[in-house]
């Protein structure tokens, strides 16, 4: 690979400013940090190194190496046919978060060693916690209700000790409950965090994968594969995202006083206006909402808290000093 197919890397205004991923791949450096994504690098038809994002061993030895040289990740790795997910806009997810939390704290970042996050439905790729932990110092407590994915997220956290004693797990076993049986009693967290599902059906999901396929050009093999699309539970739930953030919004009143923020990533705008139904509904004093992209994908963050602005200075004060 000669210097002059590594061309400028070109910035991505759309992410978050402090994003490691905000000037895209720097392939060259990627592969000395992994050396096995090298077989999967070509040169695109536009003459510039990149990969092939329909092969799933593709994109997973790519996040490999993203979370390995900008966050000091080894040894990442998913099970077969659970959700492989891009790390830049994770990456977003967190530095919004970041945001949030420091506008309660005179615009300053807290510092990191006092902040406690839950991450409401993990996943086996355990992305939310590493990611935080490693940019911000974070602690995290990591739900799901699956245990494969429990045990995924473990042999992770097993393979890089600077997470030990900084990110717990624990497994919800009421599929009817988000905070009950997660939040402990006299437990308290800086913000709560969701990439919910937001399909409605498996049939929904399949026709979803079947259009994700047919935009990156994979061949049949590659589409029955499905090796990178998710499994049951990450891709939908009964009504979808917007029944899901409905019962979350619902059940956060029980921990209304434990948690500063709770947050949720909104895909569809046309779930929006049933979250901040629910939201008023459940007494809320204030919600935000922040706008995110990723390339031509465009979601939102909605939070919401129970506590009034003199209330969240104070907890600032409290629990951040």
């Amino acid at each position: 690979m000669s210097e002059k197919n590594q061309q400028p890397l070109i910035e991505k205004s759309n992410l978050h400013p402090r994003n490691a991923h905000r000037y895209g791949y720097d392939f060259k450096q990627l592969i000395k940090t992994t050396p096995a994504l090298k077989p999967f690098v070509k040169l695109s038809e536009h003459g510039v190194l990149s990969i092939n994002f329909s092969d799933a061993e593709a994109v997973k030895m790519l996040n490999k190496a993203l979370l390995q040289q900008h966050y000091g990740i080894s040894g990442w790795d998913i099970p077969d046919g659970y959700l492989c997910p891009p790390v830049p806009g994770r990456a977003d997810y967190i530095h919004y978060i970041a945001d949030l939390l420091a506008g309660d704290n005179s615009g300053k970042m807290p510092p990191g060693r006092k902040i406690k996050i839950l991450d409401i439905g993990m996943g086996a790729n355990c992305i939310y916690p590493v990611i935080g932990n490693s940019t911000y110092g974070w602690q995290f407590v990591g739900t799901d209700i699956d245990p494969i994915a429990i045990r995924s997220a473990k042999d992770i956290l097993a393979a890089n000790k600077q997470t030990k004693s900084q990110i717990l797990l624990r497994q919800q076993t009421n599929k009817h409950n988000v905070f009950k049986g997660i939040v402990l009693k006299d437990e308290g967290f800086d913000a709560t965090i969701c990439n919910p599902p937001f399909h409605a059906s498996t049939l929904e999901a399949q026709l979803a994968s079947v259009n994700k396929w047919n935009k990156l050009g994979a061949d049949g093999k590659q589409r029955s594969a499905l090796n990178f699309g998710g499994q049951k539970k990450e891709l939908w739930y009964p009504g979808g995202e917007a029944a899901f953030i409905r019962l979350m919004v619902e059940q956060s009143v029980l921990v209304a006083k434990q948690c500063l923020w709770f947050t949720t990533l909104v895909s569809k705008k046309d779930t929006l206006p049933g979250v901040y139904k629910a939201i008023k509904k459940a007494g809320a004093a204030e919600v935000r909402t922040i706008n995110m992209s990723q390339g031509q994908k465009v979601s939102r963050m909605v939070a919401w808290t129970f506590f009034s602005e003199a209330e969240r200075t104070e907890w600032a004060a409290t629990w951040w000093k």
